[in-house]
């Protein structure tokens, strides 16, 4: 049998999980393995990056015990961004890994800013002064763990390390590079300057090759690992949001694709690498032009946290989420008076502070869980409904839909909120792992099984199995309520900075 289907594997925060499709974007086969996701110390999130590997091995095996290994033409990855390793010269982690979430960099932040300057860092990189990309914390490592710092041979990404498992070869792709913030989006490279400010030279990190190269071939011992056969090529992935824009086929400017993960990450294709404080300048996945992305860490782990640890109610219980839904979709915009500011993990674009924290305002004894529930939704649809509004005056974008993908895209009411909010049509997708089908499409016209990855994005990505059109009554409501969410931050972000302060002492 030809080798017909491709392997898009997607390494998240909390789970590897691999897929096998056709050129159609059919879904012929998955596996799953968790993460698990260590905090050591407040504002400290660390995984093993051994565990990926083993992760990966479990994913990928589901995959190979269900369909003929001979009839993958090729794999690529997907993977959280901005998380990243530090390698011995014998290849393994000299410690965990730091993730995207890790916060202990905060500190850092102005002497990267001394050493580089706010404007040429996004100049260079398209990304603000925050806390998440690699650059500061590998300046915190040059200062806190001076031994890693010096020992690291290799400072590599998610893929990048995945990669080296697979082929022996440390290698990765523009879309992976990119969001560490050490790399030049327009020169297509590892910026020397930007390496400086960490502290580091460009050599120790892996190659960095076009979305759909070729990294390397799989491994006698990859192969028996994983039940993939040996000499299976590896074709460059990329990010998890650029690979699930790629997944849904967001390479046109009015179709944006909409992340309803952990951190909600809406991302809307430009042809030049426009920069403002709004957003952040990604390369595209399809290694021609970019992307003008928006992210919120504070998506559906905002909504995990009220559940689980608030409310006791477990995301999975069907009746228990239908019974608190239906509470809070019977209350009208604005959720009897009270206004969320989802900053639980501090604030990405646009106002770049990681000392911005979450809040609600309004509340009083007639309000219940169905209240914080809805403002919870409200206050992270209010927020795109703001940055869509910036895009807009600074970047001229008109966004006609939105391609929605990630766990809390599956509720009815998440998508009509957001939709009514955003005032823009929301198209649930039937493609569940977005970010794996993006990486298959990477392979397959890596594989030539496509003519390009734009052509492969148009064959395979998957229909809408809902629309939620915004609604004239409720989309009036929510503009006069952006207004006053749009004063939100400005008019309490003293205070956090003091409140901030304060628990450091």
């Amino acid at each position: 049998m030809p080798a017909d289907l491709v392997l898009g594997i997607d390494l998240s925060t909390t789970a590897a999980k691999a897929a096998a499709f056709d050129v159609q974007g059919r879904l012929h086969a998955a596996g799953r393995a968790p993460l698990s996701l260590a905090r050591p110390a407040p504002e400290r999130f660390e995984q093993d990056p051994r565990d990926w590997w083993a992760a990966l091995r479990q994913a990928v095996a589901g995959v190979t015990a269900a369909v003929d290994p001979g009839r993958i033409a090729g794999l690529a990855i997907a993977h959280q961004r901005e998380t990243f390793a530090c390698l011995g010269p014998d290849g393994e982690p000299l410690r965990p890994a730091m993730l995207w979430l890790d916060g202990r960099a905060r500190g850092h932040l102005g002497a990267v800013i001394d050493r580089i300057g706010q404007d040429r860092l996004r100049a260079l990189s398209g990304k603000a002064a925050d806390f998440g990309p690699a650059l500061p914390k590998i300046a915190w490592l040059a200062s806190e763990e001076p031994d890693t710092h010096r020992r690291t041979a290799l400072f590599c990404d998610v893929q990048a390390y995945l990669v080296q498992a697979l082929t022996g070869r440390a290698r990765t792709s523009w879309a992976s590079a990119d969001p560490l913030a050490l790399f030049d989006i327009g020169a297509r490279r590892w910026s020397e300057e930007l390496c400086a400010a960490a502290g580091i030279t460009p050599d120790r990190l892996p190659e960095a090759l076009p979305p759909g190269a070729l990294l390397g071939a799989v491994s006698a011992a990859a192969a028996a690992a994983t039940g993939l056969l040996e000499g299976t090529p590896v074709l460059a992935g990329g990010g998890d949001g650029q690979m699930a824009g790629l997944g849904v086929d967001a390479l046109d400017p009015r179709r944006a694709y909409l992340n309803l993960g952990t951190a909600v990450v809406f991302g809307v294709f430009c042809a030049e690498p426009l920069q403002d404080p709004a957003w952040r300048t990604m390369t595209s996945a399809s290694g021609r032009g970019y992307v003008l992305e928006s992210s919120l860490r504070s998506g559906a782990l905002l909504s995990d946290w009220y559940l689980r640890r608030q409310l006791g109610v477990d995301p999975r219980d069907g009746a228990a989420m239908a019974a608190l839904e239906a509470e809070a979709a019977s209350l009208p915009p604005g959720s009897g008076g009270l206004l969320l500011l989802p900053y639980w993990e501090g604030a990405m674009n646009p106002h770049w502070d990681p000392d911005a924290r979450g809040a609600i305002l309004g509340l009083t004894d007639a309000h219940g869980r169905g209240h914080v529930y809805r403002a919870l939704i409200e206050g992270v649809a209010l927020e795109q409904a703001l940055v869509l509004d910036l895009m807009r005056g600074a970047a001229g974008i008109e966004v006609a839909e939105f391609a929605a993908v990630g766990g809390v895209a599956a509720s009815d009411l998440w998508c009509a909120v957001m939709a009514d909010a955003t005032g823009v049509a929301i198209e649930r997708s039937e493609t569940v792992e977005a970010a794996c089908l993006g990486a298959a499409i990477c392979a397959a016209a890596g594989a030539g099984l496509a003519e390009s990855i734009e052509a492969a994005a148009r064959a395979m990505r998957g229909t809408a199995t809902a629309t939620f059109h915004p609604d004239a009554a409720r989309r009036g409501r929510y503009a006069a309520l952006l207004g006053i969410y749009r004063d939100m931050y400005p008019q309490l972000s003293g205070l956090l900075r003091r409140l901030s302060a304060f628990t450091r002492e």
